[in-house]
Parts: C-alpha cells; sequence; structure tokens
C-alpha cells in the first residue's frame, strides 16, 4: 500500500472510498493537489449518487440583507460600512417586514435574514423583525443570523448565546444559516477577519443552536490567503462537529470575491478550484447529506456543472442578494423557479423543490412532457413521486424537518 500512496495517491483515496473508509485529512490534501479534476469529480459524483440519487433541490427564497453597518471590517468583504460612511444603511423593521411580505406573496417558502453586526441596531429592533416576519409570513420558515451577529447580540444584551437563540426561537426563528465561518484556523482569521470571533466560537454557538433543536447550515469562504491544509482542516472540523450533533443541514463552499475589498489584490478563484473544491468537500464531510452550490458567487453555468461534482443543491431564487452585487461578483441577484428547472433538468437530473429543511414542496418531472407532469410539475408534497415513492408531507408551521442530513 505504501508504493500505490508514493505512485497513485488517488488510487488509495478510490479505495477507502469504494470499501466505505472515513478519509484522513492527508487524503484531502491528495485530492487538493491532484491535476485529475475529472477523476476526483467522478469520485464526488459516484458518492453523490449513492447519497441522493440524482434528485436536485432548490428552494424559493428571499434573501434580505437588513444592514451593512458592521464593527468588524472584515479585510475579505465588499459589504460592511462604518456608520455613516457613503454607502452604509440599515432597514427599518418595517422595510423588513415589507420585504417579506412581498416574498411571499411572490410563493417564497423561506426567508433568510443576515447582516453586519450593527453596533447602533438594538437587539429590540433585532428581536421586532424576526417576531414581524413571522406574523406576515406565519407559513414560511425564517433563516437568520450568523453564529457572528448572534454573538454581536449576545454581547450587546450582556447575556449569553443560549439565551439570545431561545428569545429569537420563541419570536419566529426556524434555523441559522452557516455564515461567517469562513476558515477557522486561527492564523487565517488573524489575517482576514481579526475582529471577527473565532472559529471555535462558531463551532460552539452551531452546537448550541442544535442543542435547542435549530438546524444550522455550514459554510467555508476559499480562495484567499488560506491553503489546501488549512481547507481541509476546515472540513474535518465541521465533520467532526456533525458527528456530535447531527444539527446541520447543508454544507456551502464560498468563492472568494475580491472586488472593492482590502485583498482586492488577489485573482479571483478558478473554475477548477470551485469545481475542485465542491468534490473534496462532497468526499471529506461523509456525514453531511446536501451539498450546495451557490451560483450567486459562480454563476449558474458553473453551478449546472457542479451537478457532476458532488453537488445536490442548487439553492433558490434568492431575489436580492446585496453582500455579493458590493464585490462585483457579476452574476445577478435572481433567477426565476422556471429556469433553476430547466438548469437542473438539462442536465439530467430530476428538480425537487424543497422547503428550508428539505422537506419535498414539490417534485418535477426529469424532463418537461414526460408522463408524470402536469404541465412540467408531478404533484405537490404528499403526492407520490414518480418513481411512486412517498413524498414527505409539507411542515406544519413551526414544525421541526427530518434528522438526516441537512440545508443552507
Amino acid at each position: 500500500m505504501s508504493g500505490l500512496t508514493h505512485a497513485d495517491p488517488l488510487a488509495v483515496v478510490e479505495q477507502r472510498v469504494a470499501s466505505g473508509e472515513r478519509l484522513s485529512a492527508a487524503d484531502g490534501i491528495a485530492l487538493f493537489e491532484s491535476k485529475d479534476l475529472l477523476r476526483v469529480g467522478r469520485l464526488a459524483d459516484q458518492v453523490r449518487r449513492q447519497r441522493v440519487g440524482d434528485d436536485v433541490y432548490f428552494v424559493v427564497n428571499r434573501h434580505i440583507n437588513y444592514t451593512n453597518v458592521c464593527r468588524n471590517r472584515c479585510r475579505f468583504c465588499a459589504f460592511s460600512r462604518a456608520e455613516g460612511e457613503p454607502g452604509a444603511y440599515t432597514l427599518t423593521v418595517d422595510e423588513v417586514v415589507g420585504k417579506a411580505r412581498e416574498a411571499v406573496d411572490q410563493g417564497a417558502t423561506e426567508i433568510h435574514i443576515v447582516g453586519g453586526e450593527n453596533p447602533t441596531l438594538p437587539y429590540a429592533s433585532i428581536r421586532a423583525m424576526i417576531a414581524g416576519v413571522r406574523q406576515v409570513a406565519p407559513a414560511a420558515h425564517i433563516k437568520a443570523f450568523t453564529a457572528s451577529e448572534i454573538a454581536c447580540f449576545a454581547e450587546m444584551e450582556k447575556t449569553d448565546v443560549e439565551d439570545v437563540l431561545s428569545d429569537l426561537k420563541s419570536a419566529g426563528l426556524d434555523s441559522m444559516p452557516g455564515g461567517g465561518a469562513e476558515i477557522f484556523r486561527a492564523e487565517v482569521r488573524a489575517e482576514v477577519c481579526p475582529s471577527k470571533i473565532s472559529g471555535e466560537r462558531w463551532l460552539d454557538i452551531h452546537r448550541i443552536a442544535h442543542g435547542l433543536g435549530l438546524k444550522t447550515n455550514a459554510t467555508m469562504l476559499y480562495g484567499h490567503v488560506e491553503s489546501y491544509a488549512d481547507r481541509v482542516d476546515h472540513l474535518l472540523r465541521l465533520r467532526e462537529a456533525e458527528d456530535a450533533t447531527g444539527g446541520f443541514q447543508a454544507f456551502i463552499p464560498l468563492a472568494f470575491q475580491p472586488k472593492n475589498s482590502a485583498l482586492s489584490h488577489l485573482p479571483p478563484t478558478t473554475g477548477v478550484d470551485d469545481l475542485k473544491t465542491l468534490a473534496v468537500s462532497r468526499l471529506l464531510l461523509d456525514n453531511f447529506l446536501h451539498i450546495k452550490t451557490y451560483w450567486i458567487m459562480t454563476g449558474l453555468k458553473p453551478a449546472q456543472v457542479a451537478l457532476f461534482f458532488g453537488a445536490d443543491d442548487m439553492d433558490g431564487t434568492v431575489v436580492e442578494e446585496v453582500i455579493s452585487l458590493m464585490s462585483e461578483a457579476g452574476h445577478g441577484q435572481t433567477v426565476s423557479k422556471a429556469e433553476l428547472i430547466r438548469v437542473i433538468r438539462d442536465a439530467g437530473r430530476t428538480p425537487v423543490e424543497r422547503d428550508a429543511l428539505y422537506q419535498v414542496v414539490r417534485r418535477y418531472g426529469a424532463r418537461r412532457g414526460a408522463a408524470s407532469d402536469d404541465d412540467g410539475e408531478c404533484g405537490v408534497a404528499g403526492d407520490g413521486d414518480r418513481h411512486g415513492r412517498q413524498s414527505p408531507p409539507v411542515a406544519e408551521p413551526g414544525a421541526r424537518g427530518p434528522g438526516a442530513g441537512g440545508s443552507p
């Protein structure tokens, strides 16, 4: 085996995957260092097929970025502003609630709320925001606030994170997004986000959320100053946390967007790096059911290709995402449900509209006009799908979803 390791490290990884062994840090490095992108992709695609089949998920959602005023001023971020700086903004509670109402009227089932750590925004306004959205959108899933924001709220209120999360949950919070993870290793954080909570604190807050019954997602911001070893360390620490809590829904690798940031001298990620990072994520995160390709960061066409590199989720309609807009990512802020369905079908996969907890809202035919389609739609949640399988029912408002795997 040692001779094989030296001659062909990917062969060792392939053998371990075939036998169901858990991959090591050394395996992760070998995958990242490989120049054979298609071989790495085939391996990830094989695992994807075994875990989730040919279903590709998406959600009708709306992002609301309620403020870009932030005390952290992370060096990779083009979004944040100081109070009073040109371009700084903070939405009122009524404005946030109005956007949520508009989203629900347009069919959204998930409201995704994140923003900066605004030291002048009182916690009472944060709570009122969630309570107000819950009032106008009683059946929608509210996914809101990164671990870093939650830590900020606790600090402002001079209380602990568990109290803040419990209070927000009582106001209507259903789950947390995975933002703010960046790269966990302290040396990297010291260089790119020195004022943000530590990687250990991020993990701890997500563990607390899981203990309260709140599902969360996980992310990794890659393509800036980190090494492959830093990425692997990040992924393995997420895997360890998921082993302990089972509370993560999905993993989303986020490609660094350098424009308008303090790291604008760095080049953007390449397509090869984007696809390889998705593939390695699928292979190392053997306890995460869902791996998401975030089209806002890479574009819709590369996101479609990512479906052959381990991804099984294309996020959603989004509508408005100011964070990527300010970094000039250049891939738009919204996409229609019809276009997501078309792109997924063109990849030979079955589009599945989900809610935020990966319960099926509607399953669509793998091709338009299939015998099981009704104008391209294969029935609502609770109806059998085109293979005769019974789809799980849509959750009642406030209900928790199944615990296997996860969402953004």
